[in-house]
């Protein structure tokens, strides 16, 4: 076909929703054109790019061994209400009803499905190992979706599903599809790094993410700088950290030696955050402890954090086996702690379990909020003040946190886009779905 008849709408200008360069050059250039948030149309150019991205992937696979399908992108209710995931799954899966009332869903992934089909159509173990993929239109309802296809709701995906005899042979199948991943990145001429990752929703025993590094990826990739050892930040672990355990407030001494000091009360007027706390104490972040309220499924605990690290809400959820984790409104803390937010403190909680994460081990005479209205703890003291039910790695790591692989290395923290994730499942479908 000759170029003046081809549909390329370039722009002049960078549209007004693109928000970093891929997404501008895509649209100026006359790529894709948005249709909705998170859909788009891919215009000839575009298309004949996936096309090319396609014929690679498929070359790939078919090298590994795997035979492709298609499968539907409508899916009825009761192959995932056979795993569960139809009540696990959040608003992500767009769920709806055909003209007999039926439920159904838009395909977000399709493990339920080729493992209905190697159900009904295997007969025998000698037909294993086996491995089928497509590449096919995904839809998960995505609460905010951005940067033009990097985080979209509608999608185009290359998902593979292997069946093997046993431990060994799914061993051999997920090390044939990670070098199939890494022959594809190559071949697209990437940069990019593997790196261990949590295993979500799909589930399984370990998994690993395929990032391409990029300043604009919405995704951290932790990795120390010593050793080969790197994940994301959902997944990543650090060694336990030097414990910032004793303070010099004014009239609190050191207590050197690591000496447990007498539990106080001191009046911190309208001190809720821990920088104003920290800084009215004249501590730093690190020796406060702060205490989260938080709903994991049906079940209520208080979360507690040394005062300079973040919660890693995929760990959390992963503690409490639901996606549906949230912390508690003002009200509902209130009713719980007996204190407005921002003063709660595990010392006399007795309502509730409470979960400690691991970097609290060893800490003493630390601050604490004190379940009243203004007022904080200073000196307190595992075991002597309270007890955790139970201690859990459930924070994000830092950059400089000790490697939890090697002795002497540190964590670095970059930024990488998503572009691959392999996943060793076991048996969660098969015995599932029988």
């Amino acid at each position: 076909m000759y170029f003046s008849k081809l549909l390329i709408p370039t722009l002049r200008e960078d549209p007004g929703e693109s928000e970093v360069i891929s997404h501008k050059l895509m649209m100026r250039a006359g790529l894709i054109r948005r249709l909705a948030a998170g859909i788009y149309n891919y215009l000839p150019l575009g298309y004949r790019v996936i096309k090319k991205v396609e014929n690679i992937i498929r070359e790939e696979m078919d090298r590994a061994g795997a035979q492709e399908v298609f499968l539907p992108m409508v899916l009825p209710a009761e192959l995932w209400q056979e795993t569960g995931r139809w009540e696990k799954y959040g608003k992500e899966l767009l769920r709806l009803k055909d003209r007999n009332d039926r439920d159904f869903c838009l395909g977000p992934t399709h493990e339920e499905v080729v493992t209905d089909i190697v159900r009904r159509e295997v007969k025998s173990y000698r037909q294993l190992p086996l491995n089928l993929y497509q590449i096919q239109t995904k839809f998960r309802d995505e609460i905010r979706p951005r940067f033009g296809l990097m985080r979209g709701r509608e999608f185009i995906m290359k998902d593979a599903y292997s069946f093997d005899r046993d431990e060994q042979g799914a061993e051999l199948s997920y090390k044939k599809m990670y070098d199939a991943y890494m022959a594809i990145f190559r071949r697209c001429g990437l940069v990019f790094k593997p790196v261990e990752a949590d295993t979500g929703l799909i589930g399984g025993s370990f998994s690993h993410e395929f990032m391409v590094l990029a300043d604009t990826g919405e995704e951290a990739i932790v990795s120390c700088d010593t050793c080969g050892y790197a994940a994301n930040m959902e997944k990543a672990e650090a060694s336990p950290p030097p414990q910032p355990s004793l303070f010099d407030g004014e009239g609190m001494g050191m207590g050197g030696g690591g000496e447990l000091l007498p539990l106080e009360k001191r009046i911190t007027p309208g001190k809720k955050s821990v920088e104003d706390v920290a800084a009215f104490l004249g501590v730093t972040p690190g020796q406060l402890v702060k205490t989260l309220i938080v709903r994991g499924g049906d079940r209520v605990a208080a979360v507690l954090l040394r005062g300079d690290h973040e919660l890693n809400e995929v760990k959390i959820a992963k503690f409490f086996d639901t996606t549906d984790v949230q912390l508690l409104s003002p009200e509902e803390v209130e009713k719980v702690t007996g204190a407005p937010s921002g003063f709660s403190g595990p010392v006399g909680l007795k309502k509730i379990q409470i979960i400690a994460d691991h970097a609290i081990k060893g800490m003493v005479n630390f601050v604490v909020g004190g379940n009243e209205k203004d007022i904080h703890l200073i000196n307190v003291n595992l075991s002597r003040d309270f007890s955790p039910a139970q201690f859990a790695d459930i924070r994000k790591v830092k950059e400089g946190d000790g490697c939890v692989r090697c002795e002497n290395g540190r964590l670095v923290i970059v930024r990488g886009i998503e572009v691959g994730h392999t996943f060793k499942l076991g048996t969660k479908y098969s015995e599932a779905m029988g």
